[in-house]
C-alpha cells in the first residue's frame, strides 16, 4: 500500500474516532505529498525516497516552530506543533541511535580512507546519501567532525 493510500485510510479512522490532533497532522502529510506530486518535473507517483524527504521536512518545520513558540512562552501553539510532529514521525523509517551512527561512520571513514577534517565533504556526501531518512544531518555532521577532528 502506498503512503498516500495509508494516510487516506488513517484520515478516515481519525475522523471516525474524532481525533482532531491526529487528523490535523494526517491532513498536513496528505497536503505535502499531493503538493510534491504536482511539482514541476515530478512523476505521477512519488518514490519512497521523495516521500521520506517530504515527511522529514514536515517534522523539521514542526520542530523549528515548536522551538520558537517555546521561546516565546506560547505553550498553546507549542503543544499543537508537538502533537502534529508526533503524528508525522511514525511514518518515517526508524531513526538510528547515536551509537549506530558512530559505528557506521567509523566504518565509512576507514572504507574511503578519510584522515582529516579536509575529507569531511566526501564523508558527509556519502553518509547523507546512505543514511537518508535514517539519521539527522546535524547529528551526522557533528559525529563526523568529532571523528575526523
Amino acid at each position: 500500500m502506498s503512503l498516500i493510500a495509508q494516510i487516506d485510510q488513517d484520515i478516515k479512522l481519525a475522523m471516525l474516532a474524532k481525533q482532531a490532533d491526529r487528523l490535523r497532522g494526517l491532513r498536513a502529510i496528505k497536503s505535502a505529498l499531493l503538493l510534491a506530486r504536482t511539482e514541476k518535473g515530478a512523476t505521477e507517483e512519488l518514490t519512497p525516497e521523495t516521500e521520506i524527504k517530504v515527511l522529514q521536512k514536515l517534522v523539521k518545520q514542526r520542530k523549528e516552530s515548536a522551538d520558537i513558540y517555546k521561546a516565546q512562552n506560547r505553550d498553546d501553539l507549542y503543544q499543537v506543533e508537538v502533537a502534529e510532529m508526533l503524528v508525522i514521525e511514525p511514518y518515517l523509517p526508524q531513526q538510528m541511535t547515536r551509537f549506530e551512527i558512530e559505528g557506521y561512520l567509523q566504518e565509512l571513514i576507514s572504507r574511503i580512507g578519510a584522515t582529516s577534517i579536509q575529507d569531511m565533504g566526501r564523508v558527509m556526501g556519502m553518509a547523507n546519501k546512505e543514511l537518508a531518512g535514517k539519521a539527522d544531518g546535524k547529528a551526522i555532521a557533528e559525529i563526523v567532525k568529532q571523528l575526523l577532528g
